[in-house]
């Protein structure tokens, strides 16, 4: 006989943010329901509505875990570049990586579809503070490189396997254009940009 271990209310939400993020990468979008989740983690679904109010509500948490998640990482990079040690490459694949493998393109285009737009909010500051972070004088100049990268690596994540192929490109086309774009745009700004690592 097992005993269900009793959670805090932070752990079982914890639980079931990363519940959720599984399966949406697994699965897609579509699969992310209060009782999928519910069911993964062995609560029941008065136990997630107790925690997110609603399907809409546990995917704007999911939007924001995805950011602090990602953020993680990201924070690396940003270090990593002030010290000469990261490059604009890095920059270019964590945030086409955050919308094509961590799952921000299916949620985005799921939260789209559902009229959550607000949902991706987090995602979003999270690429711009990223890309902010590369401005040491702080011109505020990379807001556009923020817009353009962000909807070239939601692009990407959604059609991009299948549009170079159609076009006879390399898969890293458009991963090759954002970084060319980030370091023109940081080299503009004035800003030091280092090279590729190794």
């Amino acid at each position: 006989m097992s005993i269900r271990k009793r959670l805090t209310q932070e752990e079982s939400r914890t639980a079931a943010l990363e519940a959720a993020r599984a399966l949406l990468i697994e699965l897609g979008p579509q699969a992310v329901t209060l009782k999928a989740v519910a069911s993964r983690i062995g609560r029941t679904h008065a136990n997630l509505l107790h925690h997110f109010g609603s399907a809409a509500g546990l995917q704007k948490a999911l939007a924001e875990h995805l950011a602090v998640t990602i953020c993680a990482t990201i924070e690396d990079a940003v270090i990593a570049s002030r010290t000469g040690q990261g490059s604009p490459r890095d920059v270019v694949d964590l945030t086409f990586d955050a919308f094509d493998k961590e799952g921000g393109a299916a949620l985005a285009s799921w939260m789209l579809v559902s009229g959550n737009e607000d949902a991706l909010d987090p995602i979003v500051d999270v690429i711009h503070d990223l890309v902010t972070g590369l401005d040491d004088f702080g011109s505020g100049q990379m807001r556009d490189t923020t817009h353009a990268l962000c909807l070239l690596a939601l692009g990407d994540a959604l059609m991009g396997g299948a549009l170079t192929h159609s076009l006879g490109l390399p898969r890293s086309s458009a991963r090759d254009t954002a970084e060319k774009m980030l370091v023109e745009a940081a080299v503009h700004a004035g800003i030091v940009v280092p090279g590729p690592i190794g």
